[in-house]
């Protein structure tokens, strides 16, 4: 049968390392996991518990395309508790996890064949999911002077729309208040439609992310119960849009998904009272975060912007190849150590760069550390 040309995105390099890191455990080998982006802790025990007894209670059939109104209440709630910004929940909207909402967004904000803007090193689904819907990425290089983060001069001229992530993957760093104020000034200033992807909102150390929504309600926010929360499997995420974009992106989620897993709605609910649970978890991130920036100087990899959030180092490694593919296939093959390559980030650059995360325990990457130093010093 035919197929289109819209199909042919690229793939998610980090899976087959996981799948080549899975292969050598099947083999034996004790490998520590420095490569996958999520947390090693399961959803919060009362989470759990509430779909639990929500399975005992009676079906889980489906729920409105928005989502659960309770858990749209809730997210509003938790953006006055957080940010001290007062939304309308009618403005929120429940979705099957980031994935979908970028979906939505995408689909509600451009027409096919627009150009939308993202910075290099970015997540890499932005740029095949805007292909799959005839859309075209425009990448800009980002500097690691500015944290790896864009500017307001570098938004292409072309661009219908520009996507942020603060903290961003893969090198976890962050936009502060007037950094985010003047791309969204930027943007604003020439009908560039703005989407901030605030994922890793509530992994942070020495600052607190700045929501778009305490600048603007002009934006499309991303965010997800992946991340801080624990949920990754459990695909499960929200939105929040201007009101008037409401009805567009309810009717698209209607067609689309009819709604999210009403499973895991009931369970996010519940996560919003496990605070002290989740940030116990941060305080391992928090742990992990400095084991791992004194760790990979002291093992060699010195070139990098230490992070502000999430659980990822983005490191330069030109001083060892111009091929970060096959770097961390020898890392895994000799140190036993699994790390993502940058190409999946960067197509240009990313050949030269690592990303390692520090979401496993502790013990895991003190180990992973260990073997790192071993391994350079032997090479």
């Amino acid at each position: 049968m035919r197929v289109s040309k819209r199909g042919a995105v690229d793939p998610f390099l980090v899976m087959d390392v996981m799948e080549r890191a899975r292969a050598r455990e099947e083999a034996g080998h004790r490998v520590i996991h420095m490569e996958v982006g999520q947390p090693g802790t399961p959803a919060p025990e009362g989470a759990r518990a509430a779909l639990s007894a929500a399975m005992a209670a009676g079906p889980l059939g489906y729920t409105v395309g928005l989502g659960l109104p309770a858990l749209r209440q809730r997210i509003a709630r938790h953006y006055g508790e957080t940010y001290d910004v007062d939304l309308d929940p009618g403005r929120v909207v429940v979705t099957a996890g980031a994935s979908g909402a970028f979906i939505l967004s995408f689909t509600a904000l451009f027409e096919a064949g627009d150009k939308v803007a993202l910075g290099l090193p970015g997540y890499p689904s932005y740029r095949q999911i805007l292909r799959a819907l005839s859309l075209d990425p425009l990448g800009i290089e980002t500097r690691m002077e500015d944290r790896f983060q864009p500017v307001p001069d570098q938004i292409p001229a072309k661009a219908d729309g520009l996507i942020v992530a603060s903290p961003g993957n893969p090198t976890g760093t962050m936009l502060d208040r007037a950094a985010l104020a003047a791309l969204l000034d930027a943007c604003a200033a020439r009908d560039v439609a703005f989407i901030s992807d605030e994922i890793y909102h509530g992994i942070d150390y020495d600052m607190r992310p700045v929501s778009a929504l305490e600048l603007t309600n002009d934006v499309h926010v991303v965010n997800s119960f992946s991340k801080y929360f624990s949920m990754t499997g459990w695909r499960v995420g929200w939105m929040v849009v201007p009101e008037e974009h409401v009805r567009i992106i309810e009717r698209l989620a209607q067609n689309l998904f009819i709604c999210a897993p009403h499973a895991s709605q009931v369970a996010a609910l519940a996560a919003f009272d496990c605070r002290d649970e989740l940030d116990r978890n941060l305080s391992v991130y928090a742990a992990n975060r400095q084991l791992m920036v004194d760790g990979l100087r002291a093992a060699g990899f010195t070139a990098f912007a230490p992070p502000d959030g999430a659980f990822y180092i983005y490191a330069d490694v030109s001083d060892l190849t111009d091929d970060a593919l096959a770097l961390s296939a020898e890392i895994l093959d000799k140190a036993g150590v699994s790390v993502t390559p940058g190409l999946d980030f960067d197509p240009g650059r990313g050949g030269r760069m690592l990303r390692f995360s520090y979401a496993g325990s502790t013990e895991d990457i003190t180990e992973g550390l260990s073997r790192l130093k071993a391994w350079r010093h032997n090479r």
